[in-house]
């Protein structure tokens, strides 16, 4: 068996400890929700980052409905260290997240990438690019954007990225506490997840500026898969490895082969399943795109219509796109927007503002959840548990409301979406395609997560 001839593995460790239970972790949205979970760890190279003590049910959350965390593989949150220490904080980025669902990596990029940057989510596969579209509207990103494109598509864009994160396909051999992963690994299947993770890194490539950084991860403990993948791209390209400081974050194993560097996380080492990352800066010279185009007339937006945004958001008004009768806020500049609209297949634009009938300015669940939206613009009413829950599963709600029109129903002071007072009944707005189905018990609170 491999793993008890890769040196830098302990195999018998791992596999003892692969047949414990999964650590169970989130991620805090620090834009939202500043509490810590009770008798939590936190994740040591994550500031938002925590280990849980059981498994709560994140369905009968309200709070995780809303954005407030997020569930996500502790060793996978490793990306803020490997992004911190490449980009040295620099802000005004654009960023690739090339394979980015269910979407833990790309809200976490989103929040550490800040609000004068572009991060791009994509997600090849379409029930997949869904997914991520509705984790990164709940999150309330206002720098983000969702794409559904095959890699080689970016190559349209020359230059264009500062830093691409590929969370590569993979065997999936870090994951193996849980019985589909075991079933599904092959030995043929690790040769041809590696055939593939080197196409999709050589169709990106193109799209990465000269001296933009290349963040390559997998969820697998497999050399062929991690860094002899990154000593092939560097034997094949002129590229530089960046070494990380991983000191005071016990457990990490540092992989140097043949000058290429990789950190591994290895089960028994660590609290987390298996992953690999490493980070390498590109120094091919690469042409760069710049060639924007001015927005077409009936994409524009009205006086109206920027008016309602302003006074509703802190959007920019030169960021605002009419599509139909959608309005939508970018997390660009209208004429970088025309650009990417021209090469790419978006699936989210930004932020639905709201949908214009007639005269009537529509207020879109997006708006509810963006933190964008301006405080006391809407007046608000406070769900208990059952009404919140009743509103996620867009079932009819009773509560009271301070004004007629359009109100936010909130859960513990955050905004769960939107519903309309017409006086003799509440019109519930939380949208039905994210509705819960889940059958919820009478102690549905005993098994949310508690706050300190």
């Amino acid at each position: 068996m491999r793993l008890v001839s890769q040196k830098y593995i302990d195999s018998e460790e791992l596999l003892h400890s692969l047949e414990q239970p999964s650590p169970v972790s989130i991620r805090i949205n620090p834009s939202k929700w500043l509490l810590r979970p009770a008798a939590s760890t936190p994740v040591p190279w994550c500031d938002t980052g925590y280990y849980l003590p059981y498994r709560p049910v994140y369905t009968l959350d309200p709070l995780f409905h809303s954005g407030c965390y997020y569930p996500q593989e502790a060793s996978g949150m490793f990306l803020q260290q490997a992004f911190r220490q490449a980009t040295e904080d620099r802000k005004g980025l654009r960023i690739l997240d090339l394979c980015g669902a269910p979407g833990g990596k790309s809200t976490l990029l989103s929040e550490l990438a800040g609000d004068h940057s572009l991060l791009i989510a994509n997600e090849v596969i379409r029930a997949r690019a869904a997914i991520l579209s509705e984790t990164i509207t709940r999150w309330g990103a206002v720098n983000t954007l969702v794409t559904q494109n095959d890699p080689s598509v970016f190559a349209r864009l020359p230059g264009y990225f500062d830093v691409i994160v590929a969370d590569a396909p993979c065997s999936g051999e870090g994951m193996f506490r849980n019985p589909v992963a075991v079933k599904e690994w092959s030995y043929e299947n690790t040769l041809l997840c590696s055939e593939r993770q080197k196409r999709i890194i050589m169709d990106v490539w193109p799209a990465l500026r000269e001296n933009g950084i290349l963040i390559y991860s997998t969820c697998t403990f497999n050399p062929g898969e991690n860094e002899e993948n990154i000593r092939w791209l560097a034997d094949n390209h002129s590229t530089e490895c960046i070494k990380l400081d991983t000191e005071g974050y016990e457990g990490i194993k540092e992989i140097d082969y043949n000058g290429i560097y990789g950190y591994g996380f290895h089960p028994g080492k660590i609290k987390g399943e298996g992953f690999f990352i490493s980070v390498m800066r590109k120094t091919d010279k690469e042409k760069s795109t710049d060639r924007f185009a001015r927005l077409r007339s009936e994409f524009r937006p009205g006086k109206k219509d920027i008016e309602t945004t302003e006074r509703w958001t802190s959007f920019k008004a030169g960021n605002m796109l009419r599509k139909g009768d959608e309005l939508y806020a970018l997390p660009c500049s209208a004429d970088e927007y025309t650009l990417l609209f021209s090469n790419l297949k978006i699936i989210r634009p930004g932020t639905k503002v709201s949908v214009v009938r007639k005269n009537d300015y529509i207020p879109a669940h997006e708006l509810a959840l963006s933190q964008a939206l301006k405080e006391d613009v809407f007046p608000f009413a406070e769900a208990d548990h059952s009404t919140a829950l009743a509103y996620l599963g867009r079932e009819t709600v009773t509560a009271a409301m301070p004004g007629p029109g359009w109100n936010l129903l909130t859960y513990k002071g955050i905004n769960l979406g939107f519903v309309k007072n017409l006086g003799n009944r509440l019109n519930n707005y939380y949208p039905v395609e994210w509705r819960i189905r889940m059958n919820i018990p009478g102690s549905a609170e005993t098994r949310l997560i508690s706050w300190d």
